[in-house]
Parts: C-alpha cells; structure tokens; sequence
C-alpha cells in the first residue's frame, strides 16, 4: 500500500512521513524544490501548479492514500500571486489528475485551514458554520475547498480544517517558534501583538495522527472536519508556561503592527466531530509541547 504526500519537505510533511512509516506504508511524495525528505520511498521535484508535472507522477505512482499538504500557509505571505497559485492551483491539479487516471485512491485528504471561519465571530467553531475569509490565505483556502466539491462525486475526498498547531521545524515566522527561538537565543526581551487573544493550538504530531486516521477508513469521506485542540489558550498563558518550563521571563513589547483591527478575543474548534469518526484521540497538552520545542530535540 502506498501514500503520496504533496508538500512532503514542508514542516508538516516531515512528521507525516514518520506516521505513514509507521503504519506500514510506503511513503512518495511531491515537493517543489529539492530537499532530502528523510524517510520517504521517493520524492518528485515539481511545482504542484505545473498540471502536467502533477498528472505524470499521479499516473506513475498511483497510491492508495493522498495527504495534499503542499500549500502557501504563511497568512502574511508577501507574493499573493503564488498565494493562489499554489493553493488553488495546485488543488486543482491534483485532482483533476486523479479525476483522469484510471486507478481511484481509497482515500484523499485535503488539508484546509481554520482560518476560512475568519476572526469576526468569536467562541467555539463548527464546521456548519460559514465561511467568512479576511484575507488572501483565507481566501484562496476557501477556494479550494470550492474546487474539492466539483470532484466529491468522481474522488473520494475528506476536507481537514486544522486549527493553530506547532512543533520543532516550524518557521520562526510563526508565534510559538517566535517565542521558542528568542527564549533558546538568551533574549531578554520580545515584540508580540495583543497578549489577550487566545487561539486555538495543537502539536503538529497530534495533528498528523489525526489525518491519518481519517485518511484510514471511510467515515469520513465527503465530509469536512475541524481538527482542534477544543480549548484556546491567550498569549500570556503561553509565555507564563514556558517561564514555569525554563525559569526564565520575557519582556514584551506589544508592537502596534502586529495588531489586528477588531480582532476577536477568544477562537477555538469544535473537535466533536473528529472523535466521533476516528475514536478518541491522544491530544498531546501544549505544556508537552512547548518543553519538546525547548528542548530542541525531535
């Protein structure tokens, strides 16, 4: 049994890599520049927007499982162009590239984002809720849940809407690596944003696990699901946990420019869902979490 994973050099990728090992798979993938991607079978170099790049190395591979995790995640990523181009784009490729070969994968999950809820309704999420994008990334990954739903009649296909999540390998461009980071640094001081808002954060492990449990059976196909932590945590509480895990306090500096307008205080996801598809799953406590990011060791 095989599994392709797109965007299998990304920070993601790497621990799905790990995960589909484990159960047994043999593991190809696609990444658009070329890296070693430790642990894969084979790795593809191809820009997921090239189709006919996309439909040859489908048409070679024909695997049984597909984690489409090649994506443009930064929301403030400086070229919107390839924002949409490789979200989108890429998307459809994929797909379409499947809709035209003649072996049908048991499952293909596409990972979406938490952000298509947007920031102006507050508490808990649920996936009926509707979409409500604020910005390019948004945008262009509702969009793409729009080019899945053309193909649910021809491919099997679950829609994953991850919230928040973070472990070792995550950009610094990223809060927890940003804090991380400056803490492993020796700095004594850091710019954040509002420290009252709380977010919703999972471990990137937890979250490969949970796609690959609904990558595992058909229960959750042609549906979409939020794959959450069920609890939000403000950006006080993340630096008061890693002062009590290092003994060490940063001083903040709230910086203007990374404050949103009218930003909502409190997000979070519904993960009821996810549970009752694939059983109970292990969620990893970001105290966990945060003591493996400082330790720096994966």
């Amino acid at each position: 049994m095989k599994a392709l994973v797109t965007g299998i050099a990304g920070f993601t990728g790497r621990y799905a890599v790990d995960a589909l090992k484990a159960r047994g798979l043999e593991v190809v993938g696609i990444t658009h520049r070329p890296v070693v991607a430790h642990g894969a079978d084979r790795v593809h170099v191809a820009d997921i927007a090239d189709a006919e790049a996309v439909t040859k190395i489908v048409a070679a591979e024909r695997p049984h499982y597909v984690l489409h995790l090649a994506a443009i995640s930064f929301v403030l990523h400086g070229d919107v162009a390839e924002i949409y181009r490789t979200n989108i784009m890429g998307t459809r490729n994929l797909l379409g590239a499947f809709a035209q070969c003649a072996h049908l994968p048991k499952n293909i999950l596409l990972a979406s984002s938490s952000n298509v809820y947007g920031n102006r309704s507050g508490g808990l999420l649920r996936e009926g809720m509707p979409p409500d994008p604020v910005n390019d990334y948004s945008v262009s990954k509702v969009a793409t849940e729009m080019v899945a739903s053309m193909f649910v009649q021809q491919l099997p296909i679950v829609t994953a809407r991850p919230f928040n999540y973070t472990g070792i390998g995550q950009s610094r461009d990223f809060l927890i690596p940003k804090i991380v980071d400056h803490v492993r640094a020796g700095a004594g001081a850091i710019k954040l944003g509002n420290l009252d808002v709380a977010r919703d954060f999972s471990d990137v492990r937890f979250v490969v696990e949970a796609y690959c449990r609904l990558l595992e059976g058909d229960s959750a196909i042609g549906k979409t699901v939020n794959v959450s932590s069920g609890r939000a945590y403000s950006l006080s509480e993340i630096l008061s946990i890693v002062a009590d895990i290092t003994g060490r306090t940063l001083d903040v500096e709230v910086d203007p420019a990374l404050i949103r307008e009218n930003e909502i205080k409190q997000l979070w996801g519904d993960s009821s869902l996810l549970d009752s598809l694939v059983g109970p799953l292990c969620r990893i406590p970001l105290a966990d979490t945060l003591r493996w990011m400082l330790s720096g060791s994966r």
